[in-house]
């Protein structure tokens, strides 16, 4: 192969190359669109949980603010009811017994 031979061929050689980097270069943009696109979603999925543990903070401190309201209610119709049966024996022991007739 003569120098013109070697030389078509590397031109060749070159132009083939040049694709390819221009390929390359064109697949690193869109991989990095695709990074960027990524990254968003993460912060946005990061917001999401960062509100959702707020919530979820929010509504144990709600739901333990119940519960202590529920067992002080429970206390007090305990206590209301322990107070009924005593007025109810009391009563009972202070009315004169029936007779059968």
């Amino acid at each position: 192969m003569g120098f013109v031979g070697r030389r078509e061929k590397s031109v060749e050689e070159d132009k083939v190359l040049r694709r390819r980097n221009e390929e390359l270069e064109k697949e690193l943009r869109e991989s990095q669109v695709r990074e960027e696109q990524m990254k968003k979603e993460l912060q946005r999925a990061l917001e999401r949980l960062r509100v959702a543990e707020e919530a979820e903070e929010r509504l144990c401190s709600q739901l333990g603010e119940l519960e202590e309201e529920a067992v002080h209610e429970a206390r007090d119709y305990n206590a209301r009811i322990l107070s009924l049966v005593n007025q109810l024996s009391l009563a009972h022991q202070a009315s004169p017994p029936q007779t059968a007739v």
